[in-house]
């Protein structure tokens, strides 16, 4: 596993852990220096580490690395400024690698035989029109996620309340809007004062869940022909924060997990209706201070939370009936993790 955190309270960048998805035991490998690497993505053969360098200024700027899946260690490749500020979120189909940028855009990467990233050849801007005049008074893209099938790419437009929708042509090496006419781009619009941040998608591409951070509810995305529809709105944060952050499926497809920050720490759990997709929440997680990402093991069975203001990692078991999280009470202490991602799982 890698490990992603903020480097602002002393922190080296870039962490690898072994991680033994029997006992929930693991173990420090390797570190890289990297300011803010807030947000990490893994090539498909795990041979490739691609980070954002989240600051918010010139040196905003993605890293290709080298990663040995057997030691962990890292090596850096390159470096690329994003052209944008603040990058925070970063995804590849391993011929271009894409960022969305909190600072109002998203970048696009091709890819290099070699696993380096060449100097970006697209950006696409965010727009406004959301009702919150302090924190949608700018554009801000939070999350760019490729769909299952690789043909299309769906980025959340945090100030607009909508997803931007692209196709990625069939070389794989170019994102383009995708528009309903001549001068329109397809968007997926949603409730005002959504704040949409992160996007998951399940394994058939049928539906898509987005999670609010401002509204603190999730939408229900149903696939229909080249678009999605809204099929369902729940709420996720009962205590209205406004501060939801990650969402993750369970490998199993049958539960769905949102963490929620700023008030009432913690992760709802919900249950996937497996005829239609819908949530059906079954409990609440209390986590550690400002739980901003978490990770399911490839093997289901527990969920690690990255507890940025705790200065740590909690390890919880996860019940296969239930879903339902019991904390192990194992922790991993590193200065604000802000990023789990698993080498095994190819995400």
């Amino acid at each position: 596993m890698v490990v992603g955190t903020y480097t602002d309270t002393g922190s080296h960048g870039l962490y690898s852990l072994t991680f033994n998805e029997q006992t929930a035991t693991f173990q420090l490998l390797d570190s890289c220096q990297i300011v803010n690497p807030s947000y990490v993505t893994f090539s498909s053969d795990n041979k490739f580490i691609y980070s954002v360098s989240e600051t918010n200024n010139e040196n905003a700027s993605v890293y290709a690395l080298s990663f040995n899946n057997e030691t962990g260690a890292f090596s850096i490749l390159n470096q690329e400024s994003t052209q944008g500020t603040d990058p925070c979120y970063i995804s590849t189909n391993g011929k271009v690698v894409v960022t969305a940028n909190y600072g109002g855009s998203m970048s696009v990467f091709p890819v290099e035989s070699n696993g380096r990233i060449a100097p970006v050849s697209q950006i696409f801007l965010g727009t406004t029109g959301g009702p919150d005049s302090i924190r949608q008074n700018a554009p801000h893209v939070h999350c760019a996620e490729f769909s299952v099938d690789g043909k299309n790419l769906y980025a959340t437009d945090f100030s607009a309340d909508r997803l931007l929708v692209f196709k990625v042509e069939e070389d794989g090496q170019r994102i383009e809007p995708l528009v309903t006419d001549s001068t329109h781009q397809l968007a997926i619009e949603l409730d005002a004062d959504n704040g949409p941040r992160h996007i998951v998608f399940d394994k058939k591409g049928l539906y898509a869940y987005v999670i609010g951070e401002l509204s603190g509810k999730i939408t229900v995305l149903e696939k229909l022909g080249e678009n999605f529809i809204v099929k369902q709105v729940v709420e996720a944060d009962p205590a209205k924060g406004r501060g939801s952050a990650d969402i993750h499926i369970s490998p199993d497809g049958r539960f769905l997990y949102a963490s929620n920050r700023l008030v009432n720490d913690g992760i709802n759990i919900f249950r996937i209706n497996q005829t239609t997709g819908e949530l059906h929440s079954v409990g609440y997680q209390l986590t550690g201070i400002h739980p901003r990402n978490f990770a399911i093991t490839p093997n289901g069975k527990y969920l690690l939370c990255a507890c940025r203001d705790s200065d740590e990692i909690q390890i919880f078991k996860i019940n296969e009936d239930s879903g339902l999280l019991s904390d192990t009470g194992n922790k991993i202490k590193l200065p604000h993790p802000v990023c789990i991602k698993f080498a095994s799982s190819g995400d």
